[in-house]
């Protein structure tokens, strides 16, 4: 926030020194008034509650000792308003552009968070979208494994990692290979997200290779075996 209090206190050091030595009336109170009447309009009373009200009592000083015929020290304390009514203004006009920029900011922030938030969406997408068509065995004349339960539906290409998992309950799972020693070919298969095969993160969404034959799933049991994951 604009450092109004730090000017305010340094502007009324000021002003007492400056106008107590005139002896001729100056028209300092019509310009007094006008400034805490527009300073009230813009929001003052609001924004530097504290403040404004000094510049007020400042004024209503003024206009008790001109009541009192005591003009010349009347006229300082409407100089004295005066002086105190343009800082505010000054500290209102910098409050306002601040907060027009935060504004801006927070405007920019929440638009970079929606396009990050449709991005996601669309990888999303995109990857659901690559899941491969279930083939035949009829079709390349090779050994297509599948699960031991679920023959019949429609298997997912894409896990979404909970919690706790490991790929060795991934692979465990029936919709995936139902069986926690072919965990090796989800490995190699999200290579570019898993670099060490015993730390998978909730969230990450790993592809389920199908349409396996009986030499990669032979492999995968031997390196599981070799290389048990705990």
């Amino acid at each position: 926030m604009f450092d109004i209090r730090c000017i305010f206190l340094m502007t009324l050091t000021a002003a007492l020194i400056t106008p107590g030595c005139s002896k001729t009336l100056s028209p300092w109170r019509q310009d007094a008034i006008a400034v805490v009447d527009q300073i009230r309009v813009m929001g003052g009373d609001t924004v530097f509650p504290d403040e404004f009200r000094n510049t007020s009592d400042t004024l209503a000083r003024g206009e008790a000792l001109l009541r009192a015929d005591e003009g010349e020290e009347a006229d300082v304390f409407f100089h004295l308003a005066w002086t105190k009514g343009k800082v505010l203004e000054k500290g209102l006009d910098a409050e306002r552009l601040h907060m027009a920029e935060s504004a801006r900011l927070k405007e920019e922030a929440g638009k970079s968070e929606l396009k990050s938030r449709r991005l996601l969406r669309e990888r999303q997408n995109t990857l659901l979208s690559e899941q491969p068509r279930t083939a035949h065995p009829a079709e390349n004349g090779e050994k297509v494994y599948t699960p031991r339960q679920g023959m019949d539906k429609q298997l997912p290409a894409y896990h979404s990692v909970v919690r706790g998992e490991t790929l060795p309950q991934i692979a465990g799972h029936s919709d995936v290979y139902g069986d926690q020693m072919l965990w090796p070919l989800l490995y190699r298969a999200n290579r570019d997200q898993i670099r060490d095969p015993a730390h998978i993160w909730p969230g990450q969404l790993i592809r389920i290779p199908r349409n396996l034959n009986s030499e990669e799933i032979g492999e995968a049991r031997r390196y599981s075996q070799e290389k048990p994951l705990r």
